[in-house]
């Protein structure tokens, strides 16, 4: 084989770069996702694929190369809205659904969207949801690892994501799965 078939790889990150990452995020001083345990992420650079503040810092970093990176929650999920929270009859819960604060539960809007909420107080016949996003108000340190570099395909900047090895697309990593 030449060496000639194959570009050379980006060196550091920039926008339309395809980054191959491990993370790890704490939250509160805790550690709260890692992806050291299993498969690095794969992004985009400048896609916003990835939260703001993080995808800010990353540009100039070289593969190998390890950043801690704080994000203000400005910056990563907003502050807690106190109108993302919802007063709910305990009847429209189902008997096999505790309601308990923290429960995760599944909801379907007036236009038949499923939302994610999560219980915050069960108060007599009320049940409280929460559909801010579980980071919202939370300050976030990513402590990360670049892996690899790559340049986006054109069909990756076209679809404005990255596709995988085996020829079939799969979304990787958009900034609300990061977290998962």
């Amino acid at each position: 084989m030449n060496n000639h078939s194959q570009p050379p790889k980006p060196s550091v990150i920039a926008d339309d770069v395809v980054v191959r990452m491990d993370y790890t995020l704490s939250v509160d001083g805790e550690v709260f996702e890692t992806s050291t345990k299993s498969e690095p992420i794969e992004f985009i650079q400048g896609y916003g694929q990835i939260i703001p503040g993080l995808e800010r810092e990353l540009y100039g970093l070289m593969p190998g190369q390890s950043k801690e990176v704080f994000v203000a929650s400005n910056d990563a999920y907003g502050d807690l809205d106190p109108d993302a929270m919802m007063d709910v009859p305990r009847s429209e819960f189902g008997a096999d659904i505790p309601l308990e604060p923290g429960v995760e539960v599944q909801v379907k809007n007036e236009d038949g969207e499923v939302m994610d909420a999560r219980i915050s107080k069960v108060q007599g016949d009320t049940v409280e949801l929460d559909f801010n996003h579980p980071l919202a108000g939370k300050d976030l340190v990513f402590d990360v690892k670049i892996v690899d570099l790559r340049d986006a395909t054109p069909e990756e900047l076209e679809h404005g994501h990255v596709h995988g090895d085996v020829g079939h697309d799969h979304e990787l990593q958009d900034k609300d799965e990061i977290e998962e």
